[in-house]
């Protein structure tokens, strides 16, 4: 019995320790569960507090952006109210210089005015003359008024031009022609030219190049490069201004140069001639403004304007670039004029 008794308390303490050690096992299981389920919460309060962060992070970034446009939208609208007042500064300069050139041509404009009112007093006086003395024949006097009559379209056409060519230019653009608007140019600065002994050579393409700009303010251009001319030949001992035109079909511009006979563009000056209120000339003979305004009309144009390099004591020589008018651009068709 007791050796039996014995045998059954080791068989039960033996159930007993492997009940224990599955025990266990099952608790570390568990707690292994617990510990990995507490790292869970823990990376996932992790996260959700990172993704809170960002959140604020995103709202305060929204926030910031909201702000930064509304500030790029005031700098915007200042910016675009600067440039309006800038063109209109620009054209108001445009259109005094303009006036400025008038009042020089002052002069010349009315000699040319005088002429043709000298001959239509002539006229008039003609036919009072013959009324007076009797003498009055129908076909005599018609003839003496319609001259009269030719002398005042000649006047008015003198007047017209001066008027289109002082008021402020529109901004609209049309096909031209560079010869025309030379010679426009020319007629109103001939009696200055003329009066200093000032010979113009005229060598235009006979294709007339066309191009697209605002005729008023391709006319100013090219009376500043007269004017310019006129005064730079002041002192010169052979005074001649050449002015050629040509077409430039493989780079689709036309090309225009004006060259004297006057002393040049002193070395190094090239760019700075074009800056506003730059001037080579004496105190009180020039506001600096005239070559500034072509060159802003002409860049406005998608053009260039430069001063040619030449020997000092050689005269001066601006060439200027304005694209060609884009239906003279295009290659010549089969059978078109080329």
């Amino acid at each position: 019995m007791t050796q039996a008794t014995a045998a059954a308390t080791e068989e039960i303490d033996r159930g007993e320790s492997a009940a224990c050690a599955r025990l266990r096992e099952r608790i570390e299981m568990l707690e292994q569960r617990l510990r990995k389920r507490d790292e869970h919460r823990r990376a996932l309060l992790h996260i959700l507090t990172d993704s809170h962060q960002s959140n604020l992070k995103l709202e305060q970034s929204r926030k910031a952006m909201i702000h930064i446009m509304g500030d790029l939208q005031k700098t915007t609208d200042e910016i675009t109210r600067r440039e309006k007042e800038l063109r209109e500064k620009q054209a108001q300069l445009v259109q005094a210089g303009k006036l400025a050139t008038l009042g020089e041509l002052t002069t010349g404009v009315a000699h040319e005015l005088n002429n043709p009112l000298n001959n239509i007093a002539l006229f008039i006086g003609n036919v009072i003359d013959a009324i007076e003395l009797g003498v009055a024949q129908p076909e005599l006097m018609t003839k003496q008024l319609n001259n009269a009559l030719r002398q005042v379209s000649k006047a008015t056409e003198i007047i017209s031009h001066l008027r289109t060519f002082g008021r402020a230019a529109p901004a609209s653009r049309e096909v031209v022609g560079v010869n025309e608007i030379v010679e426009r140019a020319l007629s109103l600065m001939d009696q200055q030219l003329r009066g200093r002994q000032i010979q113009v050579k005229l060598d235009f393409s006979p294709d007339n190049p066309p191009v697209v700009a605002n005729a008023i303010q391709l006319e100013q251009v090219f009376i500043n490069l007269f004017a310019n001319a006129r005064d730079a030949l002041k002192e010169a001992k052979v005074k001649r201004i050449e002015v050629r035109s040509a077409i430039l079909r493989d780079r689709d511009l036309v090309e225009l140069t004006f060259a004297d006979t006057g002393p040049g563009v002193p070395e190094g000056l090239e760019q700075r001639i074009f800056d506003p209120f730059f001037t080579t000339k004496d105190v009180g003979q020039g506001t600096g403004l005239g070559l500034s305004i072509t060159y802003g009309i002409v860049k406005d144009h998608q053009g260039t304007i430069s001063v040619v390099k030449r020997p000092p004591g050689e005269g001066a020589t601006f060439l200027v670039q304005l694209p060609l008018a884009p239906a003279a651009a295009e290659p010549a068709t089969e059978g078109g004029v080329e």
